[in-house]
């Protein structure tokens, strides 16, 4: 029933008011980092009457149960879907949570059923009934040289496709390095003249959520604070939520003691590297690189690859696949968020990790319980 309320969709799915209310507890945590919204005059914000309610599930329950479920338009162009993989293993809130309960992925090549002319028909059709409604999330670059013809769908470019769906959407999302800033296809020498989403759309804002893939709380965090309150995020100088990409990895990695102290792995496997030392003389590019990866880490918080004994490749930044080489060297100095921007996000940045520890142990909590533990 795509007319329906969130609140109505959930009482009919057998959803208590309270169950509802839990479910909104663990959301308002995570949100409550990584929400950032515009401030009016006196510094409040904006949009929101009741300040403290900003922080209350209730109040995120009472929003969500009165909206409607939200569409989404997912396009995939010159991408490997390592975005759409990486979205699976979100944890908070779940890619299950959000499609069951709180969106309708109306297009999606890779999750929908439906293919070829029914897909397409599908999305012809969610485009009119939704216009100006709809999210749309954009994944992999779009090639521009040659008229476009090295991405072609049903027939059509994929720059084509994405004005047609760029221009009745609400909200445009580009998760991935490449939607966001070309990516690999748009390394050296870039023959198929890939570019990002906000180099191609530039009457309407596009929030940009790069990595490789991209840290799929970050593509889902943005999705969900755009249901609840209306609005996308505070952005850095390079369209990105400041909540994720506030601070670089090097801030807050667990290997910054070593750093300070001058201990480097000079090679993979030497007595360094074992200790756990710091990187930075094997190319790792934390100090130059924003991103949450320290903090979220991967796999429900499991581990992040600086923790698992690689350095970061500087995958969230702007032609990090040429930017100063692998496993040597910095990138290149780049555009940085203002002083007054980080700031803003600074304390919400500092306890990510635990709103997403919380969310681990209410569901470990949850799944003893089922078990009878």
């Amino acid at each position: 029933m795509p007319d329906e309320t969130i609140g109505q969709h959930l009482k009919r799915q057998g959803i208590s008011r309270r169950d509802f209310v839990k479910m909104c507890g663990v959301l308002v945590g995570a949100m409550g980092l990584r929400y950032a919204p515009p401030l009016d005059e006196s510094g409040l914000p904006a949009h929101l009457e009741n300040v403290r309610g900003f922080t209350s599930a209730a109040f995120i329950a009472d929003t969500l149960a009165s909206k409607p479920r939200v569409p989404v338009i997912w396009l995939e162009f010159q991408d490997c879907a390592g975005c759409s993989e990486a979205l699976t293993r979100s944890q908070d809130p779940t890619l299950v949570d959000l499609v069951l309960n709180t969106i309708t992925i109306e297009y999606h090549e890779t999750l929908s059923a439906a293919a070829g002319f029914q897909a397409e028909q599908a999305k012809q059709d969610a485009m009119k009934k939704y216009a100006g409604k709809y999210v749309l999330v954009v994944e992999g670059s779009i090639p521009t040289d040659n008229d476009g013809v090295y991405c072609t769908i049903g027939g059509r470019t994929a720059v084509d496709l994405l004005k047609e769906a760029a221009a009745g959407a609400a909200a445009i999302i580009a998760t991935g390095n490449c939607a966001s800033f070309g990516g690999i296809p748009k390394a050296k020498p870039n023959p198929t003249g890939a570019k990002g989403v906000w180099e191609l759309i530039t009457d309407k804002p596009v929030v940009n959520i790069p990595g490789c893939p991209a840290i799929p709380e970050a593509t889902t965090g943005t999705i969900a604070n755009f249901i609840v309150f209306g609005a996308l995020p505070q952005l850095d100088s390079l369209h990105r939520p400041l909540t994720f990409y506030g601070h670089t990895i090097h801030d807050r990695c667990l290997r910054r003691a070593f750093y300070e102290a001058g201990k480097f792995a000079e090679s993979f496997d030497d007595e360094g590297a074992k200790q756990g030392w710091c990187l930075y003389k094997l190319g790792c590019k934390g100090p130059t690189t924003y991103n949450s990866c320290a903090t979220i880490k991967w796999d429900q918080g499991l581990s992040f690859p600086i923790q698992s004994g690689h350095p970061c490749l500087g995958c969230s930044e702007p032609n990090f696949w040429d930017g100063g080489g692998f496993y040597q060297g910095q990138s290149a100095p780049l555009d940085r968020p203002t002083i007054t921007a980080v700031g803003a996000a600074a304390a919400a940045g500092a306890v990510i990790g635990v709103g997403v520890a919380a969310a681990n142990r209410m569901q470990k909590t949850s799944a003893k319980v089922e078990k009878g533990g």
